[in-house]
C-alpha cells in the first residue's frame, strides 16, 4: 500500500524542518514550503532520498563549498535558489 500524496508531503515537510542543524532546517523548510506541492512522484522520491543525507554534506552542497553528487545536482541548485530569494 502506497502512502497518500498528502501524507507524503506532510512527512517530507516535517523532515525538512527537523534536521540536525538549524541552517538546514531553515534552508530545507523554505524549499519544501515553496516547491514540494508542485513536484512529481519522481522528484519527491529524489527529495526523500536527499533528506537521508548528512546535514553537513547538504549544507556544503547548498552553499557551494563542495561538489554535489550527480543525482542531486539540479535539485540542490533549486534549493540554493529558493533559499537565496
Amino acid at each position: 500500500m502506497s502512502e497518500p500524496r498528502t501524507h507524503r508531503l506532510k512527512r517530507l515537510k516535517m523532515r525538512s524542518m527537523r534536521r540536525g542543524i538549524k541552517e538546514m532546517d531553515l534552508i530545507l523548510s523554505a524549499y519544501a514550503d515553496a516547491n514540494l506541492a508542485q513536484l512529481d512522484a519522481a522528484a519527491l522520491d529524489l527529495y526523500d532520498q536527499l533528506l537521508h543525507e548528512n546535514d553537513q554534506d547538504l549544507y556544503q552542497w547548498v552553499t557551494g563549498q563542495a561538489s554535489v553528487p550527480s543525482p542531486y545536482g539540479p535539485m540542490i541548485a533549486e534549493i540554493s535558489q529558493t533559499f537565496q530569494k
